[in-house]
C-alpha cells in the first residue's frame, strides 16, 4: 500500500516557496505534508496532497518541473522509541530508507511518517507482519 508524493524543483530564491504554496492554495490543493531540501541554487519541495491529479495539473500548467513518486506513509504511535522500532524492523529485513519526513495524523496520539523506500512491496509486507499500518493514497484523500 503506497501513497503519491510530488517532488517539485524550485529555485533557491526569496519568494519561490511562497509563490509555489500560493499557487497551490489558490487552486484549492490541500497539502498534507511538505518537506524542503535545498542546495545553493535550487530546492526540492516534496509534498503529499489530498488531490495528486489536481496538484500535478496545476504545477504543469504553471511550468513547474516535478516528478510523482510512490512513498509509504506509515501511521505510528506518537511515543518515544516508536520510530526506532520501525527502523529496526526495516534494517533487520535489509530494507533501506532513502529519506523520510513526518506529518500530523488525524488519529489521536499517532503521527504519519513518509518513507521513500526502493522496495515498497517488501516494506509493506514487513510492516503488515509487524502490525504496523501503511496509509494508502485513498486514506490521505479523506484526511
Amino acid at each position: 500500500m503506497t501513497a503519491k508524493q510530488i517532488s517539485i524543483f524550485i529555485e533557491n530564491q526569496p519568494k519561490s516557496l511562497s509563490e509555489l504554496t500560493t499557487l497551490l492554495a489558490t487552486n484549492e490543493v490541500n497539502l498534507r505534508a511538505l518537506s524542503l531540501a535545498d542546495s545553493k541554487d535550487f530546492g526540492i519541495v516534496r509534498i503529499v496532497s489530498d488531490d495528486v491529479y489536481r496538484a500535478s495539473t496545476v504545477l504543469k500548467e504553471a511550468g513547474y518541473v516535478y516528478k510523482i513518486q510512490e512513498v509509504i506513509v506509515l501511521n505510528i504511535k506518537d511515543q518515544a522509541g516508536e520510530l526506532a522500532n520501525v527502523l529496526t524492523v526495516l534494517g533487520s529485513n535489509e530494507i533501506n530508507v532513502d529519506y523520510m519526513y513526518a506529518f500530523a495524523a488525524k488519529k489521536e496520539k499517532t503521527v504519519n511518517m513518509v518513507l521513500r523506500i526502493s522496495d515498497y512491496k517488501a516494506a509493506t509486507e514487513v510492516f503488515l507482519n509487524a502490525g504496523l499500518h501503511p496509509v494508502g493514497q485513498d486514506e490521505i484523500e479523506k484526511y
